[in-house]
């Protein structure tokens, strides 16, 4: 089963800040909640590019999620692209904009998912999904606001 989720975040942050935090997610584990574990499997030429990471993820469902992704394209301050295989299969990429003193953050995540059980009630649950991620990028947003010391946006896609 396909997903495609889109997030949105807004900080009163550089976008140069913005982009640090999220470019090195090694460091996710130590400030977002969710992600359990954040590991570099491989190092990739000097822009990143190759850079190959092992993530553990869960939210409140009562399930895990484990994947690889390799970075695949970088445009600093402005694009992060990576495409994930595991039990999660897909593309991810985050676009960077700043305006007026804010940075808007998007996160277009398209996967599918390998795991048997989860194509099986796919059809059931794939709101529960949904939510689930939801939850995870919330907690994401929030962390990153305070890790920053910035004010975060009002609304949260």
């Amino acid at each position: 089963m396909y997903y495609h989720f889109i997030t949105e975040w807004k900080f009163e942050a550089p976008v140069e800040l913005v982009w640090e935090e999220i470019y090195h997610s090694e460091n996710w584990p130590s400030w977002w909640r969710g992600v359990l574990s954040a590991q570099t499997i491989e190092t990739g030429n000097e822009t990143g590019i190759g850079d190959r990471k092992k993530f553990v993820w869960q939210s409140l469902l009562p399930y895990k999620l484990s994947f690889e992704s390799v970075l695949v394209e970088n445009i600093k301050y402005r694009k992060l692209a990576g495409n994930a295989f595991g039990e999660l299969e897909g593309t991810g990429i985050w676009t960077f904009e700043e305006k007026n003193g804010m940075t808007y953050l998007r996160y277009d995540w398209k996967v599918k998912t390998t795991k048997k059980w989860m194509n099986v009630i796919a059809p059931i649950a794939k709101p529960f999904f949904k939510w689930n991620h939801d939850v995870i990028m919330e907690w994401g947003h929030k962390a990153l606001a305070q890790r920053l010391m910035v004010q975060q946006a009002l609304e949260f896609k």
